[in-house]
Formats: structure tokens, C-alpha cells, sequence
């Protein structure tokens, strides 16, 4: 028997156009580059116009020796000798620019060693989004059932977490080893199984990494050494072994630290005094336009019934596809100033001055409300951009913090804590370094009542050891 039933029901549906928009917003500035490149070559309706040509007045000007003259015309001219010598000899406003030493990116190295490896071609992308995912020691920190879902949403195809922990254990077999471990934790694991596992301080060590690792990084050696009935020499043997353990994979040299050559900006702020303005490095939509010719082509075709209609069908198509993309940029770089001029607007002062300690607790919740987007557009727009200023390049990622509230009431960066945390470890004692306790009792000092397990975690976030391992060192 037929039935009539009528429901209401609510669906989310996301056009093809909106997750391109969207993968345009998550593109960088190499990326973006490489991307309308290659819309250039397959859309013959877009066109861009060259910045920078030379006219034909500077390609002709009366100071160049044109190709027609002879020597009667340059040797008996009336130029003093002195003017062409000097030319000889370097002008000071033509001083050849020193040439920047050439420094390997470890994850371009990955991607050159995995290659040697036998991996199907059609996995490689694979191998290069999880490298270009590595933080800069090369840790994998970000989850990889998100990672997954990133993949499989700008690839379009599905991924599972499982797919990509087979391809982590082939990277961090690669040099640098460990490259695309978790954390510490998981590196120095890494590297005591491929010791001699029978000898006891290795076990030991390997145990106490495994299953005692909170105890460990509390330091509460009193506890370990009951547990596992060590003497106090045998626990200082294990400690001994974990301390001449490294703590990363890749340990990035202070002179790529303080300026990386390979990073090109996304934006560019300027200090004017009393204002600070910021403009994107380098504009696209105004060098895009649509082809006049391919315009008027569609036009007449759309007007001549002789042409067939899948011919008039390609032409709109182009058309229409060029549009669009012209568009998305524009949108997509009108998005991104909006969201910069907030993001300058709440960190006056930290760019005004490029002291860490004046950064202020920011999410992207309140960039999100103020520039009245969704939480997700202001978080493709951030990932992976950077911003050039006068005292270094900025990662925009490392401005979204948390905030911890001061004795004064007012609410701190929890990067400002770290930074503190830091600053102290740097200057210790190094016979007799500082525990969490200690720390404590020195930020409560100055003004951050901070509990010793939120020091601890800000410390691991370092890449610190505890003071009992730091002791080790000296």
C-alpha cells in the first residue's frame, strides 16, 4: 500500500566552488603562486599582466650605445675620456649583491632520501604533506586522524590515520633520524631500541621512559628507585644514559633560527611612528583580468547559432571559471587584510616593539567575531602565513595563545610565561638548576601564581629537561 509522508529536515550542503574558495584560503604565498600558474595554463580566458616592463623609452635612452652605431660615431663623440674609465670601475650604487649561502631545508632532504626508497609514485604526496607537516625539530605534532581529514579533503580522495602511521615509520627511518615522532618521549624511545637491548641500563632506561615517564618528569626519583629497586648509582647510570640522549630529531642552527632565507611572507608590516601599516607582500588580483579577445570570442559565439553548441558550451565554461577564480582571490586577499588589520589591532604594541612579553592572550574566536567571519576562515587564512616586521618574520600560528590571569587581574600569554620559563632555565645554575617547585615560587615572585604541572607542560613544550637531568649535563 502507497503511503504520502512529509518530513523537514535540515542539511549542510558545500558546494564544489566553496571547498575551492576554501583550499584557495588555506594556500601560502609559494603555494598561491604555483597555483594561479597553473590556472594561467589551463584557462586561456586568464590572462596576467607583467609588473615591472621595461618601456620602450628606458630600453632606448640616450645613455645606451645603440647596435646601429659605428665606431666613427662612438670614438670621435664628444664624451671626455674620464666618463668612459670610470665606467671600468664599480659604481657605489652598483655594488653586486652579496650572494646568500644556499641552506637545505631537512624536509626538502626527507623527500629526496624517501625517493630512493621503493614507494609507488602515487604515495609520494603522502610523504610530502607529512614532512611539510614537521614543526622545525621535527616533531609530528598535529593528530593524524586530523591530518587525514586534511589530506583527504584537499585531495579528495579518502585517507585513513592508519595509512599515514605506515608511511611516519618510513620516514623517521630516514636521516634525520626520528623525524615524525610525536614528542620526546617518543624519540628517546626510538633511540634506545636501537641499542644493545640487553645490556640492563638500556632495559632500565627503555622502562622507565615507558611506563614510569610521568614519575620521571616529575623527578620523583624516590618513588622510581622504589619501585623498580635501584640503587642510587644504578639510578644515576639510567639517568646518565637518557641525558646523552637527543631531545629532537633536528636541532635548527642559531644563524637559520634568526633569519630563514626560504620563508617568503605573506604579509609586510611597517612601522610609520605613531601608525602601523600592513599590506600583502605581494598582490594578485590586481595583475588578473580576462582576455579581450577570449571575451569578445564568447560573445560572438554566443550570438552565431552555426557554432556548435559544446563548442559554446567549453567557451562559457572558461569564461565563467575565469571569473570565478579572479574573484576568489580577491576575496581571498581582501579576507586576509581584514583579518591582519584585527590581528595588528589587538598586538599593537608587541609589533610596535617586537617584545615577546608584551604578546596578549588572542583566539581565533576573537579575530572570528570581530571580523565577522567562521572560526575555520580565519584559521586557513593564518595557517602556514607568515608576516614580515622589523625585528624578524613572524609566524602568525604563534600569536593565537591562551591567557593566564596575574595577581594585577589583567590576563598574560602563556607564551610570555614560556618565555620566562626559558629565560630562567638559560641563566641557572647549571651545578644546581632549577626544579618546577622553584620555578614556581619565582613566577609566583613576580606577579604568575601558575601550578607546578602547567610550569611542567610549558617546559616540555621547550623541549626541557627536568632539573635532574639538566644536573647531568654539567
Amino acid at each position: 500500500m502507497l503511503k504520502q509522508l512529509q518530513t523537514q529536515k535540515q542539511q549542510h550542503t558545500i558546494l564544489p566552488q566553496q571547498i575551492e574558495l576554501l583550499n584557495l584560503f588555506h594556500l601560502n604565498t609559494l603555494e598561491l603562486e604555483q597555483r594561479i600558474q597553473d590556472e594561467l595554463n589551463e584557462n586561456p580566458v586568464l590572462e596576467e599582466t607583467a609588473s615591472g616592463d621595461d618601456t620602450l623609452t628606458g630600453k632606448f635612452s640616450k645613455d645606451t650605445v645603440q647596435d646601429f652605431q659605428n665606431w666613427e660615431e662612438y670614438g670621435y663623440d664628444d664624451i671626455p675620456d674620464y666618463k668612459t674609465e670610470y665606467k671600468n670601475y664599480l659604481s657605489t650604487e652598483k655594488v653586486p649583491e652579496k650572494p646568500i649561502a644556499e641552506q637545505t631545508d631537512f624536509r626538502e632532504e626527507l623527500k629526496r632520501q624517501y625517493r630512493y626508497l621503493n614507494v609507488p609514485e602515487e604515495k609520494y604526496f603522502l610523504f610530502d604533506f607529512l614532512i611539510d607537516s614537521l614543526n622545525e625539530n621535527g616533531f609530528l605534532e598535529q593528530d593524524l586522524e586530523e591530518l587525514a581529514s586534511e589530506i583527504s579533503f584537499s585531495r579528495k580522495i579518502w585517507i585513513e590515520a592508519p595509512e599515514l602511521e605506515n608511511v611516519i615509520a618510513h620516514i623517521r627511518e630516514l636521516e634525520p633520524f626520528g623525524a615524525g615522532c610525536r614528542n620526546v618521549q617518543e624519540y628517546m624511545l626510538l633511540q634506545l631500541r636501537k641499542m644493545n637491548i640487553k645490556q640492563p641500563d638500556v632495559r632500565m632506561a627503555i622502562c622507565l621512559l615507558d611506563e614510569h615517564f610521568q614519575d620521571l618528569r616529575a623527578a620523583n626519583l624516590d618513588k622510581l628507585k622504589k619501585q623498580l629497586g635501584l640503587e642510587d648509582d644504578e639510578i644515576r647510570i639510567v639517568l646518565n644514559l637518557l641525558a646523552h640522549l637527543k631531545t629532537r630529531p633536528f636541532t635548527q642552527p642559531m644563524a637559520a633560527i634568526q633569519t630563514n632565507p626560504s620563508i617568503l611572507p605573506d604579509f609586510t608590516i611597517i612601522d610609520e611612528g605613531d601608525n602601523i601599516e600592513v599590506a600583502l607582500y605581494k598582490q594578485r588580483s590586481s595583475n588578473l583580468h580576462i582576455s579581450q579577445s577570449w571575451m569578445e570570442m564568447v560573445q560572438s559565439a554566443s550570438r552565431n547559432d552555426k557554432v556548435e553548441k559544446s563548442a559554446r558550451q567549453y567557451l562559457r565554461s572558461k569564461l565563467s571559471s575565469a571569473q570565478w577564480f579572479i574573484n576568489a582571490i580577491q576575496q581571498r586577499e581582501s579576507n586576509m587584510l581584514k583579518i591582519m588589520n584585527t590581528i595588528l589591532e589587538m598586538q599593537f604594541e608587541y609589533f610596535k616593539y617586537g617584545d615577546i612579553l608584551l604578546l596578549k592572550p588572542m583566539k581565533l574566536k576573537d579575530i572570528a567575531d570581530k571580523v565577522k567571519v567562521d572560526i575555520s576562515t580565519v584559521s586557513r587564512l593564518t595557517c602556514n602565513k607568515y608576516a614580515e616586521t622589523s625585528f624578524g618574520t613572524v609566524l602568525l600560528k604563534d600569536l593565537f595563545t591562551e591567557g593566564i590571569v596575574n595577581k594585577e587581574g589583567n590576563s598574560i600569554s602563556n607564551k610570555v610565561i614560556q618565555s620566562i620559563i626559558g629565560e630562567l632555565i638559560e641563566t641557572e645554575n647549571k651545578k644546581a638548576p632549577y626544579t618546577d617547585r622553584q620555578l614556581v615560587s619565582i613566577l609566583a615572585n613576580r606577579g604568575y601564581s601558575i601550578a607546578r604541572r602547567t610550569v611542567a607542560k610549558y617546559r616540555e613544550l621547550l623541549n626541557i629537561p627536568v632539573a635532574q637531568i639538566r644536573g647531568l649535563w654539567e
